[in-house]
């Protein structure tokens, strides 16, 4: 097992004033992807970026992945900028649908990674024994990638993302296609990451995991931030208190305050806005109806 220690004095990803325009073909016209976005994920945040489809938040992963050139603006991993190479040295990557070769086993193909890597001998070795143990394969070590399930691939896809110890993760809908246990496995084992002190950027439409995991989100809409914050703020509901109490008599409940302070054994827990849920709250900034799901 290894433990990784950020440096939490420098964001993880930095985005600033980031635009991205592409060329419609046979037209002298553009469209934009992304529109003067500016946004920060700081070192050990699991950070959720969503929006429905064609928002942007592809194109945005991409160029912070120095696979697309941007139009204007920059972006920096961990204060280098992310259109040179060596600023990827400490980022893993899962885009969604990773290919790997089917008649390698998993074994096999974390060792291919390892060598893509700089790994060598025993270093190799006891690093392909690691990762199958952090995402629970190495029963299945000796088995061939191509008989693998959905979830099975997706965990080998964690471990390769993780050859070279990176101190970034970034995940795109790393949980498609997996039924629900294998995704509660992988949810999990983003949140081991986050204790390890790998920060963690999340792109997924699974809003309830997304909730389950994220420290702070952004949301995408049209190319443009519309959204940003700590999930637990956002999804608060306005002017309403919510109060949770332990072992409150029923008469306790007409006049809450009052009794609280003169009724012996009764404890507040804890007080707090009450909130929506993420998917509610997603389809409320979007445009969407709640209930037209």
């Amino acid at each position: 097992m290894f433990f990784l220690k950020s440096r939490m004095s420098v964001p993880a990803i930095s985005i600033q004033n980031l635009s991205k325009e592409f060329p419609i073909p046979f037209r002298r016209e553009s469209v934009a992807a992304v529109k003067g976005l500016s946004l920060e994920v700081q070192a050990g945040q699991v950070y959720g970026l969503l929006g429905p489809n064609g928002s942007g938040k592809s194109t945005t992963m991409k160029i912070v992945l120095g696979l697309v050139s941007p139009t204007s603006g920059k972006t920096e991993i961990f204060g280098r900028d992310s259109t040179l190479v060596e600023s990827r040295e400490e980022v893993g990557f899962l885009p969604e649908n990773p290919y790997f070769y089917k008649y390698l086993t998993g074994q096999e193909t974390l060792e291919f990674y390892g060598k893509l890597c700089g790994l060598r001998g025993a270093r190799l070795r006891e690093r392909t024994r690691e990762l199958l143990e952090l995402v629970g394969l190495e029963k299945a070590a000796d088995r061939r990638v191509g008989g693998y399930s959905k979830g099975m691939l997706q965990r080998i896809g964690l471990a390769q993302a993780l050859v070279q110890e990176p101190r970034l993760l970034v995940l795109d809908e790393p949980t498609a296609g997996v039924d629900p246990a294998g995704s509660r496995e992988i949810r999990d084992l983003i949140l081991d990451f986050k204790r390890r002190g790998i920060t963690v950027l999340l792109c997924s439409h699974l809003l309830g995991q997304v909730q389950e995991i994220c420290d702070r989100i952004g949301i995408l809409h049209q190319g443009v931030l519309i959204r940003e914050g700590p999930l637990t703020e956002l999804i608060s509901i306005e002017n309403q208190t919510e109060l949770i109490l332990e072992t409150a008599p029923a008469d306790l409940l007409r006049e809450i305050e009052a009794a609280i302070a003169r009724t012996p054994g009764s404890r507040l827990l804890e007080q707090r806005k009450p909130q929506t849920t993420l998917e509610r709250f997603f389809l409320e900034v979007t445009g969407a109806n709640p209930d037209e799901r």
